[in-house]
């Protein structure tokens, strides 16, 4: 499910679109799978016991509709929820958005951004994810859990930064595009 390009201002641009990473899935799916298996049990105990039909039939049913919740629980609720996350990064914003019935979003504007962080651990950075963290001009640093390739989309987001400041400073301090140009070539950029 890609980002709805109507949410977007006009002439706005997608950099980057993503996921939380598949590892938040596996907590869910192993209990799930938990659950699939003391289900498989307990429904083998029924079916070979001598319970009377009736009864080996109600308590059959009652493990399959205990199956069923837990399916809906830890493998179609994570499954939808992880689907309905959105971070994108455009060339004027980071959009976050989750939740399935009850949604809510953060949208931080790229010239308010201060500062850009990305932390993992060993487990994070074997799965390539981690946590990004942006402080913008007047809030608290917003944490982004289990966002893939967090250093790639940590050096994206800072380029993007840097890409809009260097288009609002030619025309606060009067520098030409000449200038920024030359400005560019000296700090090493483009060589």
């Amino acid at each position: 499910m890609s980002y709805p390009r109507e949410n977007l201002a006009p002439g706005e641009e997608i950099v980057l679109h993503r996921h939380p990473h598949w590892k938040c899935l596996l907590g869910p799916f192993l209990v799930f799978l938990l659950v699939t298996a003391v289900a498989g049990v307990l429904a083998g105990m029924v079916s070979g016991s001598t319970l009377d039909s009736t009864v080996a039939t109600v308590l059959m049913i009652i493990i399959g509709v205990l199956w069923l919740v837990g399916f809906v629980w830890y493998f179609v609720r994570p499954l939808v929820s992880w689907k309905t996350t959105h971070f994108v990064l455009t060339d004027r914003r980071v959009i976050y958005r989750n939740g399935v019935l009850t949604r809510s979003g953060i949208d931080i504007p790229i010239r308010r951004i201060n500062t850009v962080e990305f932390r993992h651990g060993p487990i994070d950075r074997m799965l390539r994810t981690g946590t990004l963290i942006i402080e913008s001009a007047s809030d608290e640093p917003l944490s982004f859990d289990d966002i893939p390739h967090v250093e790639r989309v940590h050096a994206m987001l800072y380029h993007e930064v840097l890409d809009t400041q260097e288009d609002v400073a030619p025309d606060e301090i009067g520098l030409t595009d000449d200038d920024r140009s030359d400005r560019r070539h000296d700090e090493g950029v483009g060589r």
